[in-house]
């Protein structure tokens, strides 16, 4: 996809936004897309529509190539070809219904289910850049989740956190809903063996499934049986935080991030530069 077409339509996200400073690092869009679907397939309902209705299991690969560009699309696409992509989705989400294990009814455009999805991608990906890339300040926590919601609106998720005060209230509602599943071990070890990074750099693949771990809330991977081991040592966590510093400056002229800046007329290091 270019990303830079058409010239001078603006993102869902505005340029300047927390959003756009977030989205352009790789190792936090990576655990933070862990995490997130780690706190998703805690959920029941949404974990049976996973694994049940998507090639997780059997084309990993493809899925999570998909998923990337959705991402990168709601952030840094034109608006057009962001809410033309955000309706096939939720086109496609229609035929997604079933059951659960136990019984209970599902259905992928539930608003509840959509509120979820929502924000947990949205916890992953903040609480990622802020452990291992660069601290936020709270603020900017409430900015992120703000910016999220126009996005969120077009998925079905109108009751998705605009705040960190509503996504704590949002954990706390779920607290009863989360459970323990093998299919949560499944993804972990999907994610680390996909062939994601090249082989010689698996073993940071591995590491960076662990930090996705280590940022999901204690209560949660208490709930999930996810061992403290399954986490990081001190160690790793610095080696963590320094990859993902190192990420944050180094640029790349093809991605989505530079190109949506070309688009929108600006530096194509607008957002490598101290403080966009």
């Amino acid at each position: 996809m270019d990303f830079t077409l058409p010239p001078g339509e603006p993102a869902l996200a505005p340029h300047d936004s927390v959003s756009w400073k977030v989205f352009k690092n790789p190792i936090a869009t990576f655990v933070g897309g862990v995490a997130a679907v780690i706190l998703e397939l805690a959920e029941p309902r949404v974990r049976t529509g996973v694994w049940a209705h998507s090639s997780f299991r059997t084309r990993p690969m493809q899925r999570l190539q998909r998923t990337g560009l959705a991402a990168m699309v709601t952030v840094y696409g034109a608006q057009g070809t962001a809410e033309e992509m955000i309706a096939h989705v939720v086109r496609r989400h229609g035929q997604v219904t079933g059951f659960t294990p136990s019984g209970e009814a599902y259905s992928a455009n539930d608003v509840d289910l959509l509120t979820w999805v929502q924000a947990t991608a949205s916890f992953g990906f903040v609480e990622a850049y802020h452990a291992y890339v660069r601290p936020l300040p709270r603020e900017q926590f409430d900015r992120f989740y703000l910016e999220g919601r126009a996005a969120a609106r077009l998925y079905g998720a109108i009751d998705a956190p605009a705040s960190e005060a509503d996504m704590r209230t949002l954990f706390d509602n779920m607290r009863g809903r989360l459970e323990a599943s093998p299919i949560v071990f499944e993804l972990l070890n999907i994610m680390r063996q996909a062939p994601i990074l090249p082989t010689p750099l698996r073993p940071m693949q591995r590491l960076l499934v662990r930090a996705a771990v280590e940022i999901t809330p204690a209560w949660v991977r208490e709930r999930l049986g996810l061992k403290r081991a399954l986490g990081l040592s001190a160690v790793e966590r610095r080696f963590v935080r320094w990859a993902g510093r190192f990420a944050d400056r180094i640029m790349l002229g093809g991605s989505p991030a530079v190109q949506a800046c070309q688009r929108l007329g600006l530096p194509a290091d607008y957002l490598y530069r101290a403080d966009p």
